[in-house]
C-alpha cells in the first residue's frame, strides 16, 4: 500500500526515537489519524503527545497486542523502533506467546518478529514497510560527515560489508567491527551499540564501524536504524569511520545524526553493496 493512501496508521512502538519520528512524519504527509500500542518501560512516552491514541501494554503479552490492534480499528499496522533483547529471557510471556515461541525451531530477531507479523497479518492487518514515511531517514551512497576514509579504512569498509552481509546471512547481526584487516567484533543478541563499545574495549582507538541490511531482510521490521545514541557510542570506543548501507539504513534525526558525527571527528558515509565488493 502507497503511503499517500494511508489515511489511518497504527504503530506498534518498540524503544527509541524511530516512533515518535515517524508518527510525526505520517502526520505532515497527511495521515489522519495515528494511534501506537506501546510498552511499559520500554516506549518513550513522548510519543504519547503526537499520536491521537494510545494503548499502554505490558511486554511479551501476544494477546492483549492483538487485543489493542482490534480496539483501534485501524488495519493498516507499522512496526517501528526495537525491543531490548534480553527482556526475551526475563518477561512472564502470555500464553499466546509462548506458543509463539515453541514453534519456533530457532529464536532469532528474525523468526520472532516475523512470526508476530505471521499472527497480525492472520488478525486481518495489513503490516506496511518499516522504513514508511521515513524514505528521506535513508541515505543515498556517499559522505556525510567528517573526513574522508583513508586507504587502510576503505579497505577495512570493504572487508566489514563482506562479514557483515555474511554473518547477517545467518541470522547473527548486522554490524562488524574491524580495525587494520582484523575483525574484532560481531553483532551478536546485544545489538549494534554494545558490539561497539565492546569493540573498543578490545581494539582501541581507530576502528571501522560497518551496518547493513541483512540480504533478503524482511521490509517490516528488519531495517537497520543508526541515532544520535550510536555516534555517542562511536565516540565512546574512539571508532573512526561508520559506514552504513545506503537506501536500505534509516538515521533517525538525519540531520542531528550528521551534525553530531561532525563534530566529533568521526567519517559517516553511505556505501552501496555490489558485486564488487562482496555479492
Amino acid at each position: 500500500m502507497p503511503s499517500s493512501s494511508v489515511h489511518a496508521l497504527l504503530i506498534i512502538a518498540g524503544r527509541g526515537v524511530y516512533p515518535r519520528l515517524l508518527a510525526e512524519s505520517a502526520r505532515a504527509q497527511g495521515v489522519e489519524r495515528i494511534a501506537a500500542v506501546a510498552f511499559k518501560g520500554e516506549t518513550d512516552r513522548r510519543l504519547a503527545a503526537v499520536v491521537d491514541d494510545i494503548y499502554w501494554l505490558n511486554l511479551g503479552r501476544l494477546g492483549a497486542v492483538l487485543d489493542a490492534c482490534r480496539a483501534s480499528q485501524i488495519h493498516t499496522v507499522v512496526m517501528a523502533g526495537q525491543i531490548t533483547p534480553t527482556h526475551l529471557f526475563r518477561l512472564r510471556l502470555d500464553a499466546p506467546m509462548r506458543a509463539l515461541l515453541a514453534a519456533l525451531p530457532e529464536r532469532n530477531a528474525h523468526t520472532i518478529f516475523g512470526a508476530v507479523c505471521d499472527e497480525l497479518r492472520a488478525a486481518g492487518l495489513e503490516l506496511m514497510e518499516a522504513h514508511c514515511f521515513m524514505e528521506s531517514a535513508m541515505p543515498a551512497p556517499g559522505p556525510l560527515a567528517g573526513p574522508a576514509p583513508d586507504a587502510r579504512a576503505a579497505a577495512d569498509i570493504e572487508l566489514g560489508l563482506r562479514v557483515a552481509k555474511a554473518t547477517s546471512g545467518l541470522d547473527i547481526g548486522q554490524t562488524v567491527v574491524v580495525k587494520a584487516g582484523t575483525v574484532l567484533a560481531v553483532e551478536a543478541f546485544e545489538g549494534t551499540d554494545a558490539t561497539i563499545v565492546r569493540a573498543g574495549h578490545l581494539g582501541g582507538p581507530g576502528s571501522v564501524v560497518v551496518k547493513v541490511a541483512k540480504q533478503g531482510h524482511d521490509m517490516r521490521f528488519d531495517i537497520p536504524v543508526v541515532g544520535e545514541r550510536t555516534i555517542r557510542k562511536l565516540r565512546r570506543a574512539k571508532a573512526a569511520v561508520l559506514a552504513v548501507e545506503a537506501h536500505r539504513t534509516i538515521l533517525l534525526d538525519k540531520d542531528k545524526v550528521i551534525a553530531a558525527a561532525a563534530h566529533y571527528g568521526i567519517s559517516l558515509l553511505a556505501v552501496a553493496f555490489t558485486r564488487e565488493n562482496g555479492t
